[in-house]
């Protein structure tokens, strides 16, 4: 008996690539792009213990945890790391940057979160590459959860190493990701001798046995399914238009905002600035005598399936996270998300006025078109 998942034929070389030009094409980039074969934490601790070393200085920008996890990275590498941090509810600007650069004149090296979804602000990589380029420094980019909500252009902001997910906005798999590489970071890694070598996180082994061998021959068997998906993913994107989906991100966000706003029961935006808000996920405070994990479980218990969830760690306690990304970028999620709210504020005795932030949220919704 055949099964769909089961009994596929092998995955071949020319079609591992073509979906590798898919990715390119997401990007819009002329640098070499690899699919890793695992979830993007592969692609993102591969490249740093790639490209930094003992000699490298690294500058390493916090606005949330994965920020701190860049951190380490860096440091077990060997890598000198200034950090530069900004609080959760805001982000880290173009200024901050150059400031970092006029203290540490060595800094040959910036990691960066785009989007951090876990704190729900976004950063503004535009403007802060071009502040990176300005010193020459070698631009490491986390784009796993803006990519497909927002832009990202690893070309146009000097992005050495580009690292994105399919399991967030653009609606796909988790199992697999992809990064961009330039030029002057393959030549940072191949100058780096403690750089991975015949290893699972060994960038330049890819490099060698598949890029520089024209792709015509994969080193080892694909994550089969992860790539169907993957590809079926980025065929959607195409066929509705890259645009439409960034839009419809956009929409979720500003109607989730919105609607939090309306609905009273002492909701904040923990995101202050709009324009620091990332359009992958709304973060929400919940007000004094409130815990966040408890207003969250008890909002679940009405469905499960919403994209509701408390903050990890720490934030649990003052932090909802809407979850507006993929195929819950939709005015019906974030409808039923604020009404499970309303019903569980309601029960801590909180006043709320659901048809305040339902007319909020719609009349946001078309904002973002």
């Amino acid at each position: 008996m055949t099964h769909p998942f089961l009994d596929l034929p092998p995955l071949s070389a020319e079609r591992f690539a073509a979906i590798e030009d898919g990715v390119a094409r997401l990007l819009d980039t002329r640098q070499d792009v690899l699919i890793t074969q695992g979830e993007a934490l592969l692609p993102l601790e591969g490249a740093i213990r790639a490209a930094a070393g003992p000699g490298t200085v690294a500058l390493n920008v916090i606005t949330g945890p994965y920020g701190q996890t860049f951190g380490t990275w860096l440091r077990d590498s060997g890598a000198t790391v200034y950090d530069l941090c900004v609080p959760f509810h805001t982000a880290v600007t173009a200024d901050q940057v150059r400031e970092a650069f006029a203290e540490h004149p060595g800094i040959d090296f910036v990691s960066l979160v785009h989007a951090e979804a876990a704190t729900g602000n976004t950063n503004p990589v535009a403007e802060i590459g071009e502040a990176v380029r300005e010193r020459g420094a070698l631009f490491y980019l986390d784009a796993v959860a803006s990519v497909g909500a927002e832009p990202v252009l690893p070309d146009a902001w000097g992005a050495d190493l580009c690292v994105i997910g399919a399991q967030k906005a653009m609606g796909g798999p988790a199992g697999v990701s992809a990064i961009s590489v330039s030029e002057r970071a393959w030549a940072r890694m191949a100058a780096n001798p403690n750089a991975p070598r015949r290893s699972y996180l060994s960038l330049l082994d890819w490099k060698e046995r598949w890029l520089d061998a024209g792709r015509r021959a994969l080193p080892h068997a694909p994550a089969q399914l992860e790539m169907l998906a993957l590809e079926a993913c980025l065929e959607r994107i195409e066929s509705v238009g890259l645009d439409a989906v960034m839009a419809r991100h956009r929409s979720a966000a500003l109607a989730s905002r919105a609607g939090a706003v309306a609905l009273g029961g002492g909701l904040e935006p923990y995101v202050y600035d709009e324009k620091d808000a990332a359009p992958v996920a709304t973060t929400l405070r919940v007000p004094s005598g409130v815990v966040a994990s408890e207003l969250v479980a008890r909002a679940l218990e009405t469905d499960p399936a919403l994209p509701l969830a408390a903050g990890g760690g720490a934030l649990a306690k003052e932090m909802i996270r809407v979850n507006h990304y993929g195929p819950d970028a939709t005015p019906a999620a974030v409808q039923n998300s604020l009404t499970a709210l309303a019903g569980a504020l309601t029960e801590h005795g909180l006043p709320t006025d659901l048809q305040a932030a339902r007319r909020a949220a719609t009349a946001a919704w078309g904002q973002g078109r």
